[in-house]
């Protein structure tokens, strides 16, 4: 009885190691590694066992890729040919990855077509040099934006949900639905993710907001009601591989943490993380922002740097309704955002503050 207990223990050791091994083999490429949600989606992948290779421009900053277990990927998007050779470099014929997340993308430019060039032409040069390479995953998933979908119902606040017809009004938001367009006959298994605002350690963005509260002011736009939405980066990293691991491919999810706010809800969060007790609110009307929004395009076209604010921004900023449905994703494959915006304000405050963005 002994010997065949240990020859059980023995084959259950073997299954748990082949397993495991399994799981260590397991491979996937993050394209656009270097940027803010870049280094969160790697984490996320070594932290569930993958092989995790980053994709990056030879001028992408390391930064926060620092963990001796990732493998690097040097692409030059703006010469296709090279492409094929540098997956061909990382991985010998007859092996690929056999997940891709695809997250290399612009969301400001100094000149409108550059818009096209990265949001479209790359994926589409990546996409082609996949099969060149014979390369193509099992799954890729696509980051996409909710911009794709344009202004929805800002009358009755209808959410946005898949089923209705994207409409993009932004150079940005068209970018990146003519990328989901070529998808659909690229011939790589793909899941688009169509992201509301991301926000988090490490993000420009959102910071500028939290430290103009933090300075006692609070800008927003127009007058009319306007609901937001948002996810934590570190949600969506989790989302984006259970997305690989059950998400479908051919489908479209849109994501995001369920709940929405008004600009005086998410002052009134920040602030009291803050400890800030006194913030005076500043509207600016709409022909404000887009005064302001064309002399800074302007001024960053002079310098040769793409602003921040800029004639497609204003029209992101101008929109009243974010609100989504997420059921798609929570039904197809268990969507569960984790972090509402009180914690994941509260961590992104932390960081801040850990790394001298905000005193």
């Amino acid at each position: 009885m002994s010997e065949i207990k240990s020859n059980i223990d023995s084959s259950r050791q073997a299954e748990e190691s082949n397993g495991a091994l399994s799981a260590r083999r397991r491979r996937v490429l993050v394209v656009g590694a270097g940027g803010f949600a870049g280094g969160f989606i790697v984490a996320e992948g070594l932290k569930r066992g993958y092989e995790v290779w980053a994709g990056v421009r030879a001028s992408t900053s390391r930064k926060y890729l620092t963990d001796a277990a990732i493998r690097f990927v040097v692409f030059d998007f703006d010469n296709p040919e090279s492409m094929v050779t540098a997956l061909n470099d990382a991985l010998p014929e007859g092996e690929k990855w056999d997940y891709i997340v695809y997250n290399l993308g612009a969301t400001k430019c100094l000149r409108f077509s550059d818009f096209s060039r990265i949001n479209y032409d790359y994926l589409r040069y990546f996409t082609d040099a996949l099969h060149a390479s014979g390369k193509v995953p099992e799954k890729m998933v696509y980051m996409s934006s909710l911009s794709a979908m344009g202004v929805g119902d800002e009358k009755g606040y209808t959410p946005f949900n898949e089923r209705m017809l994207p409409q993009p009004n932004t150079r940005y938001g068209a970018s990146k639905l003519k990328a989901e367009m070529w998808l659909q006959t690229a011939g790589i298994p793909t899941v688009i993710l169509r992201a509301t605002g991301i926000y988090g350690p490490r993000d420009h963005d959102y910071f500028l907001m939290m430290e103009s509260i933090a300075r006692g002011f609070d800008f927003s736009v127009g007058y009319r009601r306007q609901e937001l939405t948002f996810l934590y980066v570190e949600d969506l990293a989790r989302c984006i591989y259970d997305a690989l691991d059950r998400g479908r491919a051919g489908e479209v999810y849109i994501v995001a943490h369920p709940s929405s706010y008004s600009q005086a809800e998410f002052r009134k969060i920040v602030s009291r993380e803050l400890g800030k007790r006194i913030v005076l609110p500043v509207r600016v009307p709409l022909w404000g922002l887009k005064l302001v929004s064309a002399i800074a395009e302007r001024i960053g076209v002079a310098k040769g740097q793409p602003s921040t604010l800029n004639r497609d921004k204003y029209n992101i900023m101008k929109q009243r309704n974010w609100t989504v449905d997420i059921s798609k994703a929570v039904e197809e494959f268990g969507f569960a955002p984790r972090v509402d915006l009180a914690e994941g304000v509260r961590e992104s405050l932390a960081w801040y503050r850990a790394n001298g963005w905000l005193k």
